[in-house]
């Protein structure tokens, strides 16, 4: 008999703040419209994320921009990877991409989030609960615009972070032109 697939993606790896999130998610009921994350519009992966959640097992890994820049992006993915395999067993997992973070019996696939519906599926829990969490700390940092931009690199966030410096969120690892 064959294994069930836990389709593991992550949102956050290139912004210049904000946490790094990881998904696994084993589907065990066929959601209609799924599909990559950054393909859909913010509203479709808001109505998407509640019935994924509701039609799977899921587990969601979080690395706030603190731990990202204490351990690196490599070392986060890799806990990740294994918190992931850790509460989501006895499965095969399948990870967007193309490499495993030294995590082993996880199989890689470029643009996985586009092909395989688990995948796609856990690329909208991490692209929403990232969001969610960037838009609520927009409340607290207002100058920097993260509700626009979700904490990428555009030219309004680079103007806001040479005008203002970075603010908790922002990961200082992360060289800036013009602040660096």
């Amino acid at each position: 008999m064959n294994k069930q697939l836990c389709g593991i993606d992550e949102a956050g790896r290139g912004p210049l703040a904000g946490s790094l999130v990881i998904a696994g998610v084993v589907l065990k009921k066929h959601v209609e419209g799924l599909m990559d994350s950054k393909k859909l519009t913010e509203k479709k992966r808001e109505t998407l994320y509640p019935l994924v959640m509701e039609n799977s097992d899921y587990h969601i890994v979080s690395f706030s921009a603190q731990e990202v820049d204490e351990l690196g992006i490599s070392k986060c993915l890799h806990q990740g990877l294994q918190s992931i395999q850790n509460h989501l067993q006895n499965v095969d997992y399948l990870f967007d991409g193309n490499s495993t973070f030294g995590v082993e019996n996880i199989t890689t696939m470029v643009k996985a989030d586009s092909k395989v519906a688990e995948v796609s599926a856990a690329s909208i829990l991490a692209k929403v609960t990232h969001d969610r969490e960037i838009v609520e700390m927009a409340k607290l940092y207002p100058e920097y615009g993260f509700e626009k931009h979700k904490g990428y690199g555009t030219k309004a966030h680079m103007e806001a972070l040479i005008k203002y410096g970075r603010c908790p969120i922002h990961r200082k690892t992360f060289r800036v032109k013009g602040l660096d």
